[in-house]
């Protein structure tokens, strides 16, 4: 996990129902800020915290894209694709694995 978030802090995010929301969003295709709050029905200022706090830990990155009219817009993806949980006497550990490379286009499980 590269170090930037705790198990406490994986598992908090993790219990969060609208994180998990745009986790799941943004795993299928990466989106905008705007579209995940019209597809989630998500106002605009949850969804921005929601991302903040997601992007700190290192679960979603943002890539700015200029459009042919000048305008910036930022597109969030997904970076990981895995989360293991383990429970030991000492406590819980949340570990997540990251993605290699990030890709716009997402495959289903088992899809060649």
């Amino acid at each position: 996990m590269d170090g930037r978030a705790s198990s406490d802090e994986l598992l908090d995010i993790l219990g969060d129902t609208e994180s998990r929301a745009l986790l799941v969003a943004l795993r299928r295709e990466s989106r905008t800020a705007k579209e995940l709050g019209e597809t989630l029905d998500l106002s605009l200022p949850t969804v921005y915290r929601r991302l903040d706090r997601l992007c700190e830990c290192g679960l979603v990155s943002s890539t700015t894209e200029v459009r042919d009219d000048g305008t910036h817009r930022r597109r969030y993806d997904c970076d990981f694709d895995e989360t293991v949980v383990s429970l030991s006497v000492e406590g819980f550990r949340a570990e997540v694995r990251l993605t290699p490379t990030v890709s716009s286009e997402r495959t289903e499980p088992g899809a060649d």
